[in-house]
């Protein structure tokens, strides 16, 4: 059954989550139908998309599919892993994707929003970055990902607490475009869309593109790569990091020695 619902009307397309028992986990699965959504969209010269939740949903992504995560010894978000191929597609897709939120938007999932060009939330919605629950080391992309989404001490505080911020504080820092009532959502986000559409779209496509080569534009020296990647190693090597795995898969509070 596919986890995905699509359509395309007045060159916008539309990805609608639609994995409820796993409250849209990005695993394996649900990514490659995401991906195979945006490529057929190209062909069929779609000028925005909009992707989305189920009306009414509590979560609007769960994040990584922590069933899906190596338990251990192997580098948990590599370049293969499923959420950063997601995150790839969407920022190398020609056309812009606007994200529209209502509910919880965690981890993974929350990384896969903000890589979208716009983010139109419900005031119910809320973000959270959960690494450190899981003893997840998250990646160099995926922090500049945030990095170019909001300031630094605010990265920093979801970082290191974990804990969700309301869509209000999300606006207000920036890391979202609107706060729209949850009964006017879906009518503005579209209205977003319209007025992409009315646009140039190979304007737009390049416009695109040049942002994003640019928002990447942050030197890093050789060393100070093998130095990032070497302290990711420290982690998903450390008893700390199985424990995160087998607590969460185990449905209990993980036990952090710092080892």
């Amino acid at each position: 059954m596919p986890l995905v619902e699509t359509k395309i009307e007045n060159f916008v397309g539309a990805i609608c989550l639609d994995y409820f028992e796993k409250r849209n986990a990005l695993c394996g699965t649900l990514v490659a139908e995401i991906i195979d959504a945006l490529d057929g969209f190209i062909g069929r010269r779609v000028r925005a998309v909009v992707l989305r939740a189920r009306p009414g949903v509590k979560i609007w992504s769960a994040g990584h599919d922590v069933d899906e995560l190596p338990e251990g010894r192997r580098d948990p978000l590599g370049w293969y892993d499923p959420l950063r191929r997601l995150v790839r597609a969407i920022e190398n897709h020609p056309a812009p994707v606007i994200a529209m939120i209502e509910g919880g938007v965690w981890g993974g999932g929350c990384e896969a929003a903000l890589a979208c060009d716009i983010i139109v939330a419900a005031p119910n919605a809320t973000f959270a970055l959960t690494p450190a629950k899981l003893g997840v080391p998250y990646n160099v992309s995926g922090m500049l990902t945030f990095l170019n989404a909001a300031p630094l001490r605010l990265i920093k505080e979801m970082a290191f607490t974990a804990k969700p911020i309301s869509a209000e504080r999300a606006l207000s820092a920036g890391l979202i475009n609107h706060m729209i009532p949850l009964e006017d959502l879906e009518s503005f986000t579209y209205a977003i869309a319209s007025d992409i559409v009315g646009n140039a779209p190979l304007s737009i496509a390049v416009m695109k593109e040049e942002l994003r080569i640019l928002a990447g534009a942050h030197p890093m020296s050789p060393q100070g790569w093998e130095r990032v990647q070497g302290l990711r190693r420290v982690v998903y090597d450390s008893a700390d990091y199985v424990e995160g795995v087998k607590a969460f898969k185990e449905k209990r509070r993980p036990v952090y020695r710092g080892e």
